[in-house]
């Protein structure tokens, strides 16, 4: 990988990775030139080799760029308790609401094997599912979930509440005659937050 943690805010490099996010995501992958990204980066092509080697290296890049916020959270305080969920899936919603085309840019990639990048993203999502399994793990130790949970079934239910709104998000809002603007999926956040949150705290009969 060409990036490197000082070059994160370079303007140059922010600007490739926002015209790459905007190009990948309205057209297939093999149809997006690096030219094309350069310019609607106002930037010279030969910057793409500079920062990401090359258009494959820009493109992981940009999807690890977005996914980025979400990893780390599992790293930070957010899911220390249960009652955190409710916030990781307003963090979720909010990210993928400025980007509603990119989840279904990971399940096309993922699920139909379209364009390349699929052995990098299923890289970034084991490791989100490693660390995931350790605060599952630290949520029992706590007391605050269900000793006998399986982590992934709590992925899997996780990841459906988060990333369903989004996929379906266009006939969600036909069906309902309304948007998902930001105060729907702030009230949808704390509602699937209580929701996961119940599934996962013990019974008087566990």
């Amino acid at each position: 990988m060409f990036s490197s943690p000082e070059l994160t805010t370079d303007p140059v490099r922010e600007r490739l990775l926002n015209a790459a996010l905007d190009s990948f995501l309205s057209d297939d992958y093999h149809k997006v030139t690096t030219r094309l990204i350069a310019e609607k980066a106002d930037a010279n092509i030969s910057m793409i080799r500079y920062y990401f080697g090359n258009k494959e290296g820009l493109y992981e890049e940009m999807i690890r760029d977005s996914l980025n916020p979400l990893l780390k959270v599992l790293d930070g305080q957010m899911l220390d308790s249960v009652d955190g969920f409710k916030d990781f899936f307003s963090l979720y919603y909010e990210t993928m609401s400025k980007r509603p085309e990119f989840p279904k840019l990971i399940l096309k990639v993922m699920a139909l094997n379209q364009g390349p990048g699929r052995r990098f993203i299923q890289q970034l999502l084991e490791r989100g599912r490693t660390r995931g399994a350790k605060k599952v793990e630290e949520l029992k130790s706590a007391g605050q979930i269900t000793p006998s949970l399986d982590p992934d079934l709590v992925r899997m239910a996780f990841v459906s509440l988060a990333m369903t709104p989004m996929l379906l998000k266009d006939i969600f809002e036909e069906q309902m005659g309304r948007t998902m603007d930001p105060a729907f999926l702030e009230k949808l956040a704390a509602f699937n937050g209580r929701l996961f949150a119940a599934g996962l705290t013990p019974t008087t009969t566990e």
